[in-house]
């Protein structure tokens, strides 16, 4: 089951779990797991395992915080197929397995090194390593939360991935985090003060240790084909010390003729990716009923702000009066934009994610839609479960282009330098051009 004996306990105690006794002691049979786990999504807890069946492929690729695996998919569209996933929380490693079942399977990164790493691939000591990459938890860095960096454990293990990093010397060194990674603040030096920046500064000192080339930007995964907007930084470090090409964008805003400029589709919507699934039944959590009589006020695309006055405050309460656009209140997406940024639940007050039309939060059918997911990837656990692992994700498409700039790099293409000015966020001085410059 993958959970602790405390948890069983508990489980048999509320009745969901079914026992016998045998003297002192409750006896749990093997067809009283299996029902649990059918009834609630999930599967036999999967142990770390070796690659299996002599799975080979031509770029020696290796996966960490993989997660549901959003940017393994992308990765593997774009020829890059990952031989070994890392990944600690457990429904996260039931999707990975159940979806990968031959892929080597590690747990706590923390708990590994190099050796083990290329024992699990099948990969020789003496044989290279073509790519990394991954994806460190952001909460860390996140401007939604307190910013501790690498004083909070899960920046630690972002320190943990670049060591072992250096260890595994692959050619090309993959890192994905969120936008407050370009600006959280963090000593440059053991004992200095904290600086805005010092945390990006300090990885990128770090990779400059390692002798890496390095090239990053800050990319809108609607401009790749993604039907969200959802900007993540990208960095590419190289062994060889020169710098990979940013991406190349596939689609772009029809605002202020964008894409007409770039000769480029328009950006995905939210109804060209779900359309086709909208009259099949779906699986989402409830909005607590006090709210849904505020979201019957709003049309599609529209938030709190055009409530009406007089119930503004009523809906808000305590949210009303403070600083801030606070758009992500009574949220209802709109049918012909990218979605918003997918979260961990969209039924969280401040990041509401509501259906254009219907009384409801977006379903885990629409969120795998506007990640890239493909309908058949199953995803482990319980609605709550799926909402995390998919939020949590980074857009397939994302991740497709990131794998097709490794591959354009490795083959010698040397991509057109116009893309330099193309607006890949709405931010600026977000790229190793411009950053410095902050």
């Amino acid at each position: 089951m993958g959970v602790s004996a405390g948890v069983v306990t508990r489980l048999a105690n509320v009745g969901e779990l079914e026992f016998d006794i045998c003297g002192a002691r409750k006896v749990f049979r093997q067809e009283a797991v299996d029902a649990y786990l059918r009834r609630n999504n999930l599967v036999r807890a999967p142990e770390d395992q070796a690659l299996r069946g002599g799975l080979k492929y031509d770029i020696c690729a290796l996966s960490f915080f993989s997660g549901a695996g959003g940017l393994d998919l992308g990765m593997e569209r774009a020829g890059i197929p990952a031989t070994l996933y890392c990944e600690n929380n457990r429904e996260c490693r039931m999707t990975l397995h159940q979806n990968r079942p031959d892929v080597a399977l590690l747990g706590d990164i923390t708990q590994i090194d190099a050796d083990s790493v290329r024992r699990m691939a099948c990969i020789s000591p003496n044989s290279e390593i073509d790519v990394i990459f991954g994806g460190p938890p952001c909460q860390a860095f996140s401007t939604a939360g307190a910013r501790r960096a690498f004083e909070d454990p899960r920046g630690n293990v972002f320190l943990k991935y670049l060591d072992l990093a250096a260890e595994l010397n692959p050619r090309y060194l993959i890192i994905e985090n969120v936008r407050g990674l370009l600006s959280t603040s963090f000593p440059t030096r053991p004992g200095g003060k904290p600086v805005r920046g010092g945390a990006m500064r300090y990885i990128l000192n770090r990779l400059n240790e390692m002798d890496y080339g390095v090239s990053f930007n800050l990319y809108n995964a609607a401009n790749f084909g993604s039907a969200q907007i959802r900007e993540r930084v990208v960095i590419i470090a190289k062994r060889d010390g020169t710098k990979c090409d940013w991406l190349i964008p596939t689609h772009a805003d029809s605002k202020e003729k964008v894409a007409e400029n770039w000769r480029l589709p328009y950006w995905m919507t939210f109804r060209d990716v779900v359309h086709d699934i909208e009259d099949l039944p779906q699986t989402y959590t409830n909005f607590p009923q006090k709210r849904l009589r505020y979201f019957n006020m709003l049309k599609e695309g529209q938030c709190w702000n055009k409530l009406p006055l007089d119930v503004q405050e009523e809906a808000m309460g305590k949210a009303f009066r403070l600083g801030g656009g606070k758009t992500g209140f009574y949220r209802r997406i709109a049918w012909d934009r990218p979605s918003p940024t997918l979260v961990t639940s969209p039924t969280m007050p401040a990041t509401d994610l509501c259906h254009p039309d219907a009384l409801r939060p977006l379903s885990v059918e629409e969120y795998k839609r506007v990640q890239g997911f493909p309908d058949d990837w199953w995803i482990a656990g319980g609605v709550h479960d799926q909402y995390r692992q998919i939020g949590n994700a980074v857009p397939v498409s994302l991740g497709e282009a990131i794998g097709r700039a490794i591959l354009d790099d490795m083959n010698g293409r040397s991509h057109d330098k116009r893309w330099r000015d193309f607006p890949y966020s709405r931010y600026s001085r977000t790229s190793d051009l411009t950053w410095d410059l902050a």
